[in-house]
C-alpha cells in the first residue's frame, strides 16, 4: 500500500515538472546583405543574388539565411524585390529586402536633388529629396509629399523606385515604413528645367489622386 502511494506520488509530481512553462525572449534574426541592397541590371542581364548572414545577437545564435526571388523577370523591365529571410530556433523569423531595377535606361539619367509637390495652394514644405542609388534606381525621402513641418497630415514615408523609359517609372510592390507600396498612373517627363515626376499611391491613408512633383 506505501509502495503505490509513493509510486502516484512520484508520477504526480513527475507530471507537473513536463507541463512547467518556459518564458522566451523575443528576438529576431538581423540579416546583413553582403554588398548593396539596390541593383541595376539591364533587360535579359544575369543577376546573381548577393550572400547574405544572418545573427540572432540575443540567443548568440546563426541561421540558413533562405533567398526568395519573388517575381523576379530579367526579361521584363520593372522594380523587383528580393527578400531573404531566417529564423531561429524558436521560430522567430528576421527578414531583409534587395530591390532589383530591370532597365536599359542610360547610367547618365540622374534624378537626383529636389521636388516640391504640386498642391494648391502651393505649399513648399511638400518636399521631397530624390537620391540616386543605382543605374535607373532611386529614392525619393518623401513618396507621399506630405507636409514636413505638419506631422498631423501623415508620416515621411521614404520609396525605391526605377526609371524603365525617358516617360515611364515604377515603384513595384515593396514594404515601407507605412505599410506595402505600390503604385499606378504613374509617369515621367524629362523635359529641361520642368522636371516632373507623378503617380497614384495604394498605401493606407494616402488616398487615390495623382501626385505630381517637380524639380527644383
Amino acid at each position: 500500500m506505501l509502495s503505490l502511494v509513493a509510486a502516484i506520488a512520484y508520477t504526480g509530481c513527475k507530471k507537473k515538472q513536463d507541463t512547467v512553462s518556459t518564458l522566451v525572449t523575443v528576438s529576431y534574426p538581423i540579416i546583413t546583405i553582403n554588398g548593396s541592397q539596390y541593383v541595376s541590371i539591364h533587360v535579359g542581364g544575369t543577376f546573381t543574388p548577393p550572400t547574405a548572414t544572418a545573427v540572432d545577437t540575443f540567443y548568440k545564435e546563426k541561421m540558413v539565411v533562405v533567398t526568395d526571388l519573388g517575381t523576379l523577370d530579367n526579361t521584363t523591365p520593372g522594380l523587383y524585390t528580393v527578400v531573404y529571410s531566417a529564423k531561429n530556433h524558436y521560430g522567430f523569423v528576421g527578414t531583409a529586402n534587395l530591390y532589383v531595377a530591370v532597365t536599359d535606361i542610360s547610367d547618365s539619367l540622374d534624378l537626383s536633388g529636389w521636388y516640391i509637390r504640386s498642391v494648391s495652394p502651393p505649399n513648399i514644405n511638400r518636399a521631397a529629396h530624390y537620391t540616386k542609388l543605382a543605374r535607373g534606381l532611386f529614392m525619393t525621402d518623401n513618396v507621399g509629399g506630405v507636409d514636413t513641418t505638419d506631422p498631423t497630415t501623415g508620416a515621411r514615408i521614404s520609396a525605391a523606385f526605377a526609371v524603365l523609359s525617358p516617360t515611364t517609372i515604377d515603384f513595384g510592390t515593396q514594404l515601407t515604413s507605412g505599410g506595402t507600396l505600390s503604385t499606378y498612373s504613374s509617369s515621367l517627363s524629362l523635359v529641361p528645367m520642368d522636371t516632373t515626376v507623378a503617380y497614384a499611391l495604394n498605401l493606407g491613408g494616402f488616398g487615390s489622386s495623382t501626385r505630381t512633383f517637380k524639380k527644383q
